[in-house]
């Protein structure tokens, strides 16, 4: 059983977790460069969303504060949308278009944008998927025959269903920056030197989620391999 745990396939995790490091550390470093330059307007993040909000004719959605840095987020099922620390009292580019980011998720929710639905829907099984699917495939590397082949691919199968979360997340993310940079252009809130100081924080805060998502794949990929590996023993 020793190879199972020490081997090259152990690289494919490595991979992953130096992608999502390296996206981290970008997008907090991108975050704070811009989070020390002050909008002309001199809105804060809560009245950027409230705005955008309004303006799209969302009134059942409220702004709250919540604790942490870039830990901002909507709640579809509360219809809160959580602003951190550093955005709901900040005047600063970078909240504005965090800010402006977390309404795009809210009008997606209200216009029913379908890969919104599919992610929400895809929650309960991503969740139990991410947390069972280990174990089981460790109870099917002890064990031998079809047994140990039902766990195994069991476990993969719950897997993949925390890896196609993460694969549906992309186009929502992609789609509220994109409409988070439209609102922003057209509203005036921004001069078209602060939009593009938006792009590059959204933009950045994308790769995050592009590297969570490639670290999944390799995981599962992973998995597949040791999969394989137990078939021909």
């Amino acid at each position: 059983m020793f190879y199972y745990y020490y081997d090259w396939t152990y690289m494919l995790v490595l991979i992953g977790a130096v992608i999502c490091i390296a996206a981290s550390g970008r997008v907090n470093q991108v975050f704070s460069r811009f989070s020390r330059v002050r909008s002309y307007s001199g809105m804060t993040g809560k009245e950027t969303a409230e705005r955008i909000l309004h303006s799209n004719g969302i009134y059942d959605v409220q702004v709250i504060h919540i604790p942490g840095n870039l830990t901002d987020h909507y709640n579809p099922g509360k219809k809160t949308l959580g602003l951190s620390d550093t955005v709901y009292n900040s005047s600063s580019v970078a909240a504005i278009g965090v800010a402006a980011h977390e309404c795009g998720h809210a009008v997606q929710h209200a216009t029913g944008y379908v890969p919104l639905t599919i992610r929400g829907a895809l929650v309960p099984a991503a969740n139990f998927g991410s947390m069972a699917a280990w174990p089981l495939i460790i109870i099917g590397l002890f064990l031998n025959g079809n047994t140990a082949m039902l766990f195994i691919n069991l476990g993969i199968l719950l897997f993949s269903a925390a890896v196609l979360f993460q694969i549906v997340t992309l186009p929502v993310e992609f789609n509220a920056s994109r409409r988070a940079v439209r609102v922003l252009e057209r509203s005036g809130m921004l001069y078209p030197e602060e939009v593009g100081a938006v792009k590059k924080v959204l933009g950045a805060a994308a790769l995050t989620y592009v590297a969570s998502a490639a670290s999944m794949i390799l995981q599962l990929l992973r998995l597949i391999i040791i999969g394989g590996r137990k078939r021909n023993d």
